[in-house]
């Protein structure tokens, strides 16, 4: 269907439309046309995405004369497929409407693990031996000699890309990475390289959070990118904790050692070119003198991971003197890895700012402030003279100068935490030092500086008031949309006590008490034998689902579970998960029904859909807090307390329950679609706790069922399962339409929509 939003003709791909839907694009538009940044949230199943992709290239399409480019960011690989599948129905309408003229070039963009097509490369386990391998054929260095000597193995790959040069280029259309493969391998070019060299050009670009992030990759993918640019992240409830990831850095013994093995390594090369080609060496110190930044563009297959910290300012000034020379910079990371590992010995937990870290270094070690921010630099510089093609036994050191560099850039924002053992096995001797991050908005704040618009949007952003002061930003639109429904598919019950009266919870002072366990076991007995097909169950964590599927197994409950359906587990093995989650479809499929026992913050609660038959009921047993006593969580709460003014039980609520929300969403994919939900713990009956839940399911969560027993939980999930059994309109009744054809859409006017949409 074709329709106006003020002067934008929206082109979107399906005959009809969800009025949230369509309020969403009004105040996406809206968020456009002021050239800010918003938060958006819109329930699941409501058909986002298309939204999303439908309203920007309709935008851009509206306005050639300044056309934009869309940067859309998922998490996973999985949902940047769905994504670009999406966007070529998209494309293939808008193209049927308006001719050649809306053609546009989209790409998806991954690892080398993803989009490589040399069999040798690729056959390598993780990705940085992934990463190595490729180097070790591309490198510069590595073709120059293969030009002298045949015996050297090139990647026929990208040699053929790089001989057709300026002609290596994408036709315009929608690839996913299956085909940018596919198209790789039929004109024997680079995948990769091609994808990454086409980045600039693309006008829709689909890629991982990591690669706007984090400033160790987005320093060499995303730099190209133009201001005139939309940034979109999606399902971003969780974007505060990627930032965090991406300044923070762990030091372990394996990394010290590590580290250590690789400084020998590194000696024996400067030696080795010595006694052969000093002239490098002598080139390298005179470019250093000049200053970093003036090393020039280095060839595509060189260019290594960027540098961790943000501010350009460093690149502009020259390298201190006493890490010009290589043997006098390994000197000092020799020095540096002693200093860390003497750190390494302690018996008590120790917090330090990184100030007072940065002065400890110095006068123990000798080590500047200044020497410390270009480690990571020098380091670099130093590989590429030395010709090291294989980064991947290189991590360790580098993990080091990182940390460095980080330590040395940032003054506020951070905390050194060094723990002795991890205090769940106190036992056991595990030494290790953490430099974490506090600040989510450190790592963001250049994307919104950098780009006009960003939209921050997912189907749990409750309360969506927290996340401008997490992230340190004022959105122009802030907005929270409900789900229209022909009937009520969606049934959320706040079970707080068992048959037998006494009251669930996973409070720590009752999570092992014998009662609440065998009250858990009996509810999921109970609903098993009424409830068809699928059911899901969400743990708080790993070690309390292993406690409490034993403590059933002693008592015989697992065993009447499993005369009704069958059991899945997930384990922190994602082969063995995959494997689970694979047979527990199955059971779904052939009718003898499934449990599937899942972990909240696990993969399961971030990725998976369990739609239709799949998931007719997820329980969410307990309130998911994260582990209150972990010391870096002391610290941040700390911070956010003096410098956001967020307390602490505010930030943990609004975390417990944003994963919650992310646990049971997982039930409703579709507006056919219909599930029920438990949230089996005492506290989710207070207002405080249950009032941070998102619009779309606190709406639904009628009073009566706000304090039930198992047996009163029972009765309602018999009722609704009766009622969605009978047949149903799909389009709405004449007064409440939850699908709006174009001729409606037309009649309506601006008004009678709002009415709809809030």
């Amino acid at each position: 269907m074709k329709f106006q939003i003020e002067d934008v003709t929206v082109y979107f791909p399906y005959d009809h439309i969800y009025p949230e839907q369509y309020s969403y694009m009004i105040e996406l538009k809206r968020t456009l046309d002021a050239k800010g940044h918003c938060l958006l949230e819109m329930p699941t199943g409501t058909g986002k995405t298309i939204a999303l992709l439908s309203l920007i290239t309709s935008y851009s399409l509206s306005k050639p004369e300044s056309p934009m480019k869309l940067i859309y960011c998922t998490r996973t690989v999985h949902e940047m497929e769905k994504t670009l599948a999406e966007l070529k129905i998209l494309h293939n309408y808008q193209i049927k409407h308006l001719g050649p003229q809306a053609r546009i070039l989209a790409i998806g963009l991954s690892s080398r693990k993803n989009l490589c097509v040399n069999p040798t490369v690729v056959a390598a386990e993780n990705r940085d031996s992934v990463d190595a391998g490729c180097r070790k054929l591309t490198a510069s260095w590595v073709r120059a000699l293969a030009e002298e000597n045949t015996d050297v193995t090139t990647c026929e790959f990208f040699e053929n890309y790089e001989k057709a040069a300026s002609a290596a280029v994408l036709p315009p259309g929608v690839y996913t990475l299956q085909e940018l493969r596919a198209f790789g391998k039929e004109k024997g070019w680079c995948p990769y390289f091609l994808a990454r060299h086409m980045v600039q050009f693309a006008n829709v670009v689909v890629y991982s959070y990591q690669y706007l992030l984090d400033p160790k990759v987005a320093g060499i993918i995303s730099k190209e990118m133009q201001k005139e640019s939309v940034v979109v992240f999606d399902e971003a409830h969780n974007i505060d904790n990627v930032c965090i990831e991406a300044l923070s850095v762990s030091v372990r013994r394996q990394t010290l050692e590590g580290a250590t093995r690789n400084l020998s390594r590194i000696s024996q090369e400067i030696d080795r070119f010595k006694a052969t080609d000093t002239s490098i060496l002598r080139a390298e110190y005179n470019r250093l003198v000049e200053g970093l930044a003036l090393r020039g563009n280095l060839p595509i297959t060189d260019n290594w991971l960027s540098n961790p910290a943000l501010p350009d300012d460093i690149l502009k000034e020259a390298v201190p003197g006493n890490i010009r020379r290589a043997e006098h910079f390994l000197h000092v990371l020799r020095r540096l890895v002693q200093y860390l590992s003497g750190r390494l010995d302690t018996e008590n937990v120790e917090k330090e700012s990184p100030v007072g870290f940065v002065a400890s270094i110095s006068s123990h070690a000798g080590i500047d402030q200044k020497t410390l921010k270009f480690c990571y630099d020098r380091l670099h510089s130093l590989m590429l003279t030395l010709e090291i093609t294989d980064t991947d036994e290189f991590l360790h050191i580098q993990t080091i100068c990182d940390f460095a560099t980080l330590v040395g850039t940032y003054g506020r924002g951070f905390s050194i935490i060094i723990e002795p053992f991890d205090e769940r096995m106190p036992h056991i001797p595990d030494p290790v030092l953490q430099l974490s991050c506090h600040d989510a908005s450190l790592a963001i704040k250049p994307v919104f500086d950098r780009f006009q618009s960003v939209v921050i949007t997912s189907g749990t952003l409750s309360p969506i008031d927290l996340y401008p002061r997490l992230l340190n930003f004022h959105p122009v639109v802030s907005r929270s949309f409900t789900m229209s429904l022909t009937r009520d598919c969606i049934c959320p019950m706040v079970l707080t006590r068992g048959s037998d009266q006494l009251p669930v919870s996973t409070k720590f002072d009752m999570r092992s008490d014998p009662g609440v366990v065998r009250n858990y076991g009996k509810l999921l007995l109970e609903m098993v034998s009424v409830v068809p097909d699928g059911i899901v169950c969400f743990f708080v964590s790993y070690s309390y689902m292993d406690g409490i599927i034993n403590t059933w197994n002693d008592s015989g409950i697992l065993k009447e579970i499993m005369q009704h359906k069958l059991v899945f587990i997930e384990t922190q093995d994602v082969v063995e998960t995959t494997l689970a989650l694979d047979n527990y479809r199955r059971a779904c499929d052939c009718g003898r029904g499934a449990v599937f026992f899942s972990v909240a913050r696990g993969k399961v609660a971030e990725g998976i859909d369990f739609d239709r038959h799949y998931g007719r009921l997820v329980i969410m047993i307990g309130v998911p807090f994260q582990y209150t006593l972990s010391k870096i969580l002391l610290a941040r709460l700390e911070y956010l307390r003096d410098t956001f003014q967020i307390k602490e039980g505010d930030f943990l609520t609004f975390d417990a329950l944003r994963q919650a929300a992310q646990c049971v969403g997982r039930v409703i994919r579709s507006k056919a679609d219909y599930g029920m939900m438990i949230f089996a713990d005492k506290r989710y009956s207070r207002h405080d706790k249950r009032s941070k839940l998102p619009s779309w399911i606190l709406s639904h969560l009628q009073d009566a069922n706000l304090n039930l027993s198992t047996d009163m939980a029972l009765h309602i999930a018999r009722e609704f399962l009766k009622k969605m059994a009978q047949p149903y309109d799909k389009t709405g009744s004449s007064d409440k339409k939850t699908l709006l054809s174009q001729e409606e859409l037309e009649k309506l006017g601006d008004g009678s929509m709002h009415e709809m949409s809030y």
